[in-house]
């Protein structure tokens, strides 16, 4: 039984899926979506959790610093809850402030390319979002 840790972009969500023990999180991919014509990539999301039995979701939640909830905010809400209705596990919206800039940061030092960052960019978000969940409950 793994978890399943998701980056919600306006145009992709990175994908991050835990080991069987929760311990560790390990990037998948990034699925593209299409917010404005209702395309949520849920096809895809389906397959990946029959194929590593997913039982659970955390999905990043993009706080303004003063913890605020702005746009993109309300758009992890209501990704969340499709999530919830489409397969009737548990989802969890984990505070992700700083996560995609401490992931660009990660990938800078590493001296990957502009190019590459971009295409890996959401998966290692969402690496970082379902370890930092990970992190918390095996404490």
């Amino acid at each position: 039984m793994r978890t399943m840790g998701l980056d919600v972009g306006s145009k992709t969500v990175g994908i991050a899926i835990s080991d069987a023990l929760g311990w560790t999180a390990q990037g998948i991919e990034t699925i593209k979506i299409d917010e404005s014509s209702g395309h949520f990539g849920m096809e895809r999301i389906q397959e990946l959790v029959t194929e590593y039995v997913v039982t659970s979701f955390v999905v990043g939640y993009p706080k303004n610093m003063n913890n605020s909830i702005g746009p993109r905010g309300e758009a992890s809400e209501k990704y969340a809850e499709l999530l919830k209705e489409t397969y009737g596990h548990p989802v969890v919206l984990w505070d992700e402030r700083l996560t995609t800039m401490a992931a660009e940061r990660m990938l800078i030092d590493a001296d990957v390319s502009r190019k590459k960052r971009k295409t890996v960019i959401d998966k290692m978000a969402a690496v970082m979002i379902l370890q930092g969940y990970l992190d918390s409950k095996n404490r």
